[in-house]
């Protein structure tokens, strides 16, 4: 008896609050390509990686416009290319260089993760955005000001927040600034429709849930798609691409259950 009850409190410590169960970790990247992810980019079609934007070097995801002159809005995303429904995601993110010419002004030193995202072959070559939800990355601008990262922005979505469906799109964490070429790990914990967390070098610093296709953002989706109202239970994990150079290593995920 008192063997199996030692087992049982092992296990107990074991798991941690909020995960009953989870499987091991995989990496969705591997160092050396990205023959598991593809590309979708604004004014192209799915698979398109025009101008080499997301490349592979020194073991990390680099996202770069050397080839792209004007940045005429080609808002890019790559996806893992499964779907996942409860997952814990980590991954780490440096942002670097220059802004591109041509890009918004809001997407200096911003990128992001998307997940419960549509499928990138469900994207018509003129759809802006993924309909989607999105982990926010920000560094600090240099100039004293407090900017956060780990934020929620909403493109083609509804979340509730503090028990209400949350009005805007972007909807700011707790975090503290963190500048650019400093590498940060980000965590994201998806309980399907239900609860997600937004941890930010190991502090927690968004809840919020029941995700939902609707609000606002993107054009030119696939009418057949457009859902408002419909839960986002499930969908695909995405690296954005906003004009701002940044790169990405350790990108790992555990199913939960």
């Amino acid at each position: 008896m008192k063997k199996y009850l030692f087992i049982f409190s092992l296990l107990v410590v074991a798991c941690k609050p909020g995960e009953k169960s989870a499987e091991a970790w995989i990496d969705l990247f591997n160092s050396k390509d990205l023959n598991d992810w593809t590309v979708k980019i604004h004014h192209h079609d799915a698979g398109v990686n025009f101008g080499n934007t997301f490349r592979v070097a020194d073991n990390m995801i680099q996202v770069r416009y050397d080839a792209y002159g004007d940045f005429n809005d080609q808002f890019a995303h790559l996806y893992y290319h499964k779907p996942f429904s409860k997952f814990h995601l980590k991954l780490e993110y440096q942002f670097t260089g220059e802004l591109q010419r041509g890009a918004p002004d809001y997407t200096l030193l911003n990128s992001g993760v998307m997940f419960h995202s549509q499928d990138p072959r469900t994207m018509p070559k003129e759809q802006n955005w993924p309909i989607s939800v999105e982990m926010q990355f920000l560094a600090g601008l240099g100039d004293g000001k407090p900017r956060p990262t780990g934020n929620m922005c909403s493109p083609g979505t509804d979340i509730v927040y503090e028990g209400k469906v949350y009005d805007g799109h972007c909807l700011s964490s707790s975090s503290k600034t963190y500048g650019k070429d400093e590498w940060v790990q980000a965590e994201l914990v998806v309980w399907g429709d239900s609860l997600i967390t937004h941890i930010i070098n190991g502090d927690t610093v968004l809840q919020y849930s029941k995700p939902a296709m609707g609000g606002g953002v993107v054009n030119g989706y696939d009418s057949l798609v457009w859902k408002p109202g419909m839960p986002l239970k499930s969908g695909y994990i995405a690296l954005q691409s906003e004009g701002q150079p940044i790169n990405f290593r350790n990108i790992r995920l555990r199913a939960l259950k």
